[in-house]
């Protein structure tokens, strides 16, 4: 009986061990799904991941990040006191992310999972998808036009679940998820006829269009959703109740629609015709002036593509404009603001450009410190169109209403308001067309989104910043930045 009972342990003790092994082997994994530690200051960051879209983020050359969600995260951040870190996966990797893990949420443009598992946060939206095709292809106008079709889509999106969906349901149809290419490169490929069709959220239809005015809008696919941020299926309790509260109030007191206005408030103002010429514009006139614009970069630091908004908005690129007010050339200088640069003949495009250029900077440089990027760049545009008299009686109003001077979102309801008796007589100012200079700041805006699509960075080597440097004794004040 002895010599069974030590037979029978002989085998199973080293089982039980190797079972105990192994369980603590699977541990690993499974440990590494708890959800982060809340975010604490000095110890734990905010760690979100998201996408790369128009939605979501974007790098710009030095690898910064903006964007809705990005700005809307890390206000977040600061509320909690805490730094934030942000993880930009593909798509059809966030869940991935979330599952491992590696994150506290995800601040993606997506609708709550059909299977209810995952947590969420209240929702940040509402949106529906679009079906996009060519403008010279015949309008799909009911689902059912869709049989035998081929409908492209970003894999991982709202998008992609919405058609795989219609696939069961609709003979013929089918679905290419992509994983190379974005929502904006898709819509691009049905302009130019090399893919047929593709799905956007409605909150890109107006970028769409001005990135690509070749294509339209023709079909509602799937009814109208929430957007929401995913949490996981176990997130931590306390960040969870945190960031409802959060996302609730943002939605209440405003900053969701100025964040909103941010990035998007400025892409219904030109129309397709608009389009159609600026890109015109491009292809044709842009190449002979692109230099000075670049030149203008180097001695005042501001984009290039900026500055070429700025030029097409105020003389559609003409180096002889003239106003009736009298203001000339292609950067359309007054006489006394020409003056003051050292710009000796406003239709030379050269020195119009270099001018104007150095003219932005200053009227930045006159704002206060607190003022942020981008608010900077578009209050400093306002006046150099309304002039920076006119534009410091538009701050002083705004300080009297209880709005924000420092903001452009603000600013854009309180420079309309020169136009009234009422208003400039209280912060004694003369009449100003403040409404021109909203619509002249908005326009830019749509303008350089374009050019940034459509024309690279440029980085000006130092030995072309040093050559530059002689141009500064031809304009008083001038100096280089770098």
């Amino acid at each position: 009986m002895i010599a069974q009972e030590m037979r029978w342990n002989k085998w199973f003790l080293p089982l039980i061990a190797l079972l105990f092994v192994t369980a603590c082997d699977d541990a690993g994994p499974l440990s590494q799904s708890r959800p982060l530690p809340f975010p604490t200051p000095g110890q734990q960051d905010l760690v979100v991941v998201t996408t790369s879209g128009p939605l979501t983020s974007s790098a710009d050359e030095a690898g910064k990040l903006s964007g809705l969600a990005v700005d809307l995260a890390t206000a977040f951040a600061e509320e909690l006191n805490v730094g934030v870190r942000f993880v930009v996966v593909p798509p059809d990797r966030v869940d991935e992310e979330l599952a491992a893990g590696k994150a506290h949420l995800a601040a993606d443009w997506r609708s709550p999972p059909s299977d209810g598992l995952m947590k969420t946060t209240p929702p940040i939206a509402l949106t529906e998808d679009l079906l996009v095709q060519h403008e010279a292809s015949f309008p799909l106008d009911e689902l059912s036009d869709l049989r035998d079709r081929t409908v492209h889509v970003v894999a991982g999106t709202r998008q992609a679940e919405t058609m795989r969906r219609l696939a069961k349901e609709i003979p013929g149809l089918q679905i290419v998820e992509e994983t190379e290419r974005g929502i904006i490169e898709l819509v691009e490929a049905v302009g130019r006829r090399k893919i047929e069709l593709t799905v956007i959220e409605s909150r890109l239809e107006d970028i769409a269009t001005q990135f690509v005015p070749s294509v339209q809008i023709t079909l509602e696919v799937g009814a109208e959703q929430p957007v929401v941020w995913l949490l996981g299926e176990h997130p931590n309790v306390e960040l969870e109740a945190r960031l409802a509260t959060f996302i609730e109030r943002a939605s209440r007191d405003g900053t969701l629609n100025r964040l909103e206005d941010r990035y998007f408030g400025h892409t219904r103002r030109l129309t397709q015709a608009d389009i159609r010429k600026f890109l015109g514009q491009i292809e044709t006139v842009l190449p002979k002036l692109r230099k000075h614009f670049q030149a203008a970069q180097t001695i005042s630091g501001i984009d290039w593509r900026l500055i070429a908004a700025v030029a097409y908005h105020e003389s559609n690129w003409d180096a002889n404009a003239t106003s009736p007010t009298g203001v000339r050339g292609i950067m359309m200088l007054t006489t006394d603001t020409a003056d003051r640069l050292g710009v000796g003949n406003r239709l030379d495009p050269r020195e119009s450009i270099l001018g104007g250029a150095r003219y932005i900077d200053l009227l930045k440089e006159m704002l206060p410190d607190e003022v942020r990027e981008p608010d900077r760049t578009w209050l400093a545009l306002a006046a150099y169109n309304i002039g920076p008299g006119h534009f410091g009686a538009a701050r002083r109003l705004a300080e009297l209403m209880k709005a924000d001077p420092n903001v452009w979102y603000a600013m854009k309801d309180i420079l309309p308001l020169l136009a009234q008796a009422k208003y400039y007589e209280k912060v004694k100012s003369g009449r100003a067309r403040g409404g021109e200079a909203v619509l002249l700041v908005e326009n830019i805006r749509a303008y350089n989104d374009i050019l940034a699509r459509h024309e690279p960075a440029y980085q000006a080597v130092s030995a072309k910043m040093e050559s530059m440097a002689g141009m500064s004794g031809n304009m008083p004040g001038l100096k280089l930045k770098r």
